[in-house]
């Protein structure tokens, strides 16, 4: 069996919530755009065509906005399903029901990825009033249909204390994967605003937080997935993980590794969390645009200006659309790793 190549595909920026920290509606009201189905159908073969170049499988990630928003959203569902190309769907909990759960599930639809960003009046804070609610009750609707749940919560200041209680509910809900992912400043008045921004020590102890979580809920149904690549010094630090004896880069950031975004206008970026547009699958081929110049300089891991000297560089690198967020360069020190590289 091929191993996997992640393809993000955003195929709409139609959306029925307005998340704060959402990159789309954070800094205002822009166009929205959404692809049309001659551009779908092209861009999955160009899909296709790529991974069968480098001798992977396609695993789509397709989200938006919300995906199932887009109008032909079940005829290209339709086409995974006559591919066999496997995918998940990330998106918002409102029109799931049980007959469209089963039938993206029969489509080939592995999981779909909810969030909860807080509880109740954090999350619909951040979301819309009753999203809360409706996440909980929609997580026993997936899994019915016999797709896995999983569940995302994007950490910042605002909602860091709250995560542990949300690690006890995603675990009590029988939900199937549970991960954080850090905020990704929008702007660089948000990055340092005291009431979103997380210094080092305090995510390292966040951290410790939820590894006792994970640690107590070890033997459980729910895998708690070390989505942060911040996990990689935690568990060095802990004595709990020990590198390879090797320079090469073999794991950490997946940023021009073995991922890709694609937006509704055909944008191609190396990864989502920050502008890095390397190309557009309307008019370039794939393949060229993840070989070419705009997606080396995502490559280039000696520049890193403190994980470049890091024992850690190969397996880490923690997040560069975090530095990029802080300081508008994705190879500067992440704002919140603790490590002292002498």
């Amino acid at each position: 069996m091929k191993p996997y190549f992640a393809i993000q595909w955003h195929i709409t920026d139609v959306c029925d919530q307005r998340c704060k920290h959402c990159y789309i509606f954070s800094e205002g009201h822009p166009d929205l755009v959404s692809a049309e189905w001659e551009e779908l159908r092209a861009t999955l073969a160009k899909i296709e065509t790529f991974c069968e170049k480098i001798g992977r499988a396609p695993y789509i990630y397709l989200t938006g906005g919300d995906p199932i928003l887009h109008p032909r959203f079940w005829d290209l569902i339709d086409l995974f399903k006559e591919r066999n190309i496997r995918f998940c769907i990330m998106g918002n909990p409102f029109h799931l029901t049980g007959e469209v759960c089963s039938r993206l599930f029969a489509a080939g639809c592995v999981k779909y990825q909810l969030s909860l960003d807080g509880l109740e009046k954090t999350h619909d804070l951040f979301r819309k009033p009753g999203s809360f609610k409706t996440t909980l009750e929609k997580i026993d609707v997936i899994k019915n249909s016999g797709m896995w749940c999983a569940v995302m919560t994007t950490v910042s200041k605002v909602n860091i204390a709250e995560v542990p209680e949300l690690i006890d509910l995603a675990y009590d809900r029988g939900v199937d994967v549970y991960a954080v992912g850090r905020y990704c400043p929008t702007s660089r008045e948000k990055a340092y605003d005291e009431n979103i921004h997380v210094t080092p020590a305090e995510y390292r102890a966040f951290l410790e937080r939820c590894w006792q979580k994970y640690e107590k809920y070890a033997n459980g149904k729910t895998t708690f997935q070390l989505k942060d690549h911040l996990w990689t010094l935690f568990l060095y630090e802990k004595g709990l993980y020990a590198p390879p004896k090797t320079s090469d880069v073999t794991d950490g950031c997946n940023c021009g590794r073995n991922h890709l975004t694609i937006l509704p206008n055909g944008d191609i970026y190396a990864c989502r969390r920050m502008k890095s547009v390397a190309g557009n699958a309307n008019t370039d081929d794939i393949y060229q645009v993840w070989n070419g110049a705009a997606m080396n300089f995502y490559r280039q891991y000696d520049k890193f200006e403190k994980c470049g000297k890091c024992e850690l560089k190969g397996v880490c690198r923690g997040c560069p659309s975090v530095s990029y967020g802080y300081t508008g360069n994705p190879y500067a020190a992440d704002p919140q790793c603790r490590k002292v590289i002498e």
